[in-house]
């Protein structure tokens, strides 16, 4: 047991002799390396201490030599200030001795004013005096008071003078006269000269090329069914004679011939001719005509430079183009009147862009006569007046027909434009419009009765297909309406020969297997 404790006893002496030992020997390595910083902070020190004084060596030669450069700059500054100074000095002594010489000489000649002025003073005093005593001795002599002379004088004044003033004028107003019809005429023979439009009559016919005599047999079908029902549709009259590979298309209204046109065209590419097909293709067209219509109206437009028009308008213009006026297409009459109003306002110093709309707009109305009753002159203002047209386009399309007076220039502008196209030599041909007047009364007739769909008139005139509505009318109302018909063109309409009135009757019925 004792051992035991001495052996602890000595371990635990060991180990703090241990300790003892390690902690002198850290010690000293500390201090060590304590004394080897402190030597090395003081090299840097030194070396700090070196820099800092190249640097400020430096800082002051650079200084120095700044400064110098300064000052050089400065001095010469200083010297060209005072050489200006100097300058200035001179040249403001020698502006203040003119302004005192030219103040002397304001002066002197104040003065000779203001005894001029006393001089004349006098002088007008004495010819008061002189004017008052020779009043006198002329109111003695003519036994007249001074206002009563005054009055006598002026009369005889006005009097030589009316005389005089209207031998000049006669000689002026017939000058004037002159000058202006020969002004009138410039301005005229310039416009037209200016624009060259194209005559563009229209016939009452289409021809249809076709590759082979075969294709017509398929327009007309078994039986007939295919060309009747084109027929009833498109509103024309379709021939297919002898003619070698063409077929006819008959019709006074441009629109439905057109349209009978394009739609046959593309039955004959489409190659399947059948009633159901027809109607297809003819809605299918009839659409992409309402689209072309209005490209060709904003086409139109834009070419006239107008900025802007309601859409429903622009339409319109380009339905101008499928309606003839006395053989002359509409649309061609109308841009050639928008041009020639257009050149005339802008000699008479108007306004060429508004006299180009009104001359665009004056038979807008011609577009809306086949389907609206009334004139051209009063739809065409009425649709205007809707969309907020400018008045100088209302007056136009009634000034152009002599409804009112021109307001302005432009409407006086369109009027002549409106006369110079329709006079041109073969621009129009009366006895074609008459039959157009006559073929459209004969189809508004029938299209006036109740029940009636449609009415074509085809045939150059001498047949009228109706359409009823076969709800409404039924096998022998449809005899009666025929005949009615028929005795109204013969109390409305001058015709010769005879006009067949055939009403057709039919039922579609339609459902849906879903």
């Amino acid at each position: 047991m004792e051992l035991v404790i001495v052996g602890v006893v000595v371990a635990l002496v060991s180990i703090a002799v241990t300790i003892f030992v390690v902690k002198k020997i850290n010690k000293a390595k500390f201090d060590i390396y304590i004394e080897q910083a402190k030597a090395k902070a003081k090299v840097i020190e030194h070396e700090a201490e070196v820099v800092l004084k190249d640097a400020q060596i430096k800082a002051k030669r650079d200084y120095d030599r700044e400064f110098k450069a300064a000052r050089r700059e400065y001095d010469d500054m200083l010297s060209k200030i005072e050489k200006k100074e100097k300058e200035l000095n001179h040249h403001l002594e020698s502006e203040l001795r003119i302004i005192k010489e030219q103040k002397t000489e304001i002066v002197e000649k104040n003065e000779k004013i203001t005894t001029i002025k006393e001089g004349l003073k006098r002088q007008q005093k004495t010819y008061d005096e002189k004017i008052a005593k020779a009043i006198k001795v002329l109111e003695n002599a003519s036994g007249l008071t001074t206002d009563e002379a005054r009055e006598l004088m002026l009369e005889k004044v006005k009097e030589d003078s009316r005389a005089t003033i209207a031998s000049i004028f006669r000689k002026k107003y017939k000058v004037a006269e002159q000058e202006s019809k020969d002004e009138i005429n410039n301005m005229l023979s310039h416009a037209v000269t200016r624009y060259a439009g194209e005559f563009a009559a229209e016939r009452l016919i289409n021809n249809l090329p076709i590759n082979d005599e075969e294709t017509k047999g398929k327009i007309i079908g078994k039986e007939g069914r295919n060309i009747k029902a084109l027929e009833m549709l498109l509103g024309v009259d379709i021939i297919i004679d002898d003619t070698p590979n063409t077929i006819t298309i008959s019709s006074f209204n441009l629109y439905r011939r057109a349209i009978a046109t394009k739609t046959i065209q593309a039955l004959l590419e489409d190659g399947r001719i059948q009633p159901a097909r027809i109607e297809e293709i003819y809605n299918k067209v009839k659409t992409e005509f309402d689209k072309n219509m209005l490209k060709e109206g904003e086409d139109v437009v834009l070419e006239l430079g107008i900025k802007s028009m309601h859409p429903e308008l622009t339409k319109l213009v380009g339905r101008l183009r499928y309606r003839a006026s006395y053989g002359q297409n509409a649309l061609a009459h109308t841009l050639e009147v928008a041009h020639l109003a257009g050149l005339l306002a802008a000699q008479m110093g108007g306004d060429a862009i508004l006299a180009r709309r009104a001359g665009l707009l004056h038979d807008i109305g011609k577009a809306l006569t086949h389907d609206m009753p009334g004139s051209h002159v009063h739809l065409g203002a009425e649709i205007c007046r809707r969309y907020d047209e400018p008045d100088t386009v209302i007056n136009g399309i009634y000034a152009h027909h002599g409804h009112e007076e021109p307001i302005n220039v432009e409407s006086s502008a369109v009027c002549a434009a409106d006369a110079l196209s329709a006079a041109r030599p073969g621009a129009r041909r009366e006895v074609l419009e008459s039959f157009l007047k006559r073929v459209e009364e004969v189809e508004n007739i029938s299209t006036s009765k109740t029940g009636v769909i449609n009415a074509f008139a085809i045939n150059a005139g001498r047949e009228v297909r109706v359409i009823v509505k076969a709800e409404l009318v039924n096998d022998d109302e449809a005899v009666l309406l025929a005949t009615e018909i028929a005795q109204d063109i013969e109390k409305k309409v001058q015709y010769p020969g005879e006009i067949k009135v055939n009403v057709i009757r039919e039922l579609r019925a339609q459902s849906y297997a879903r």
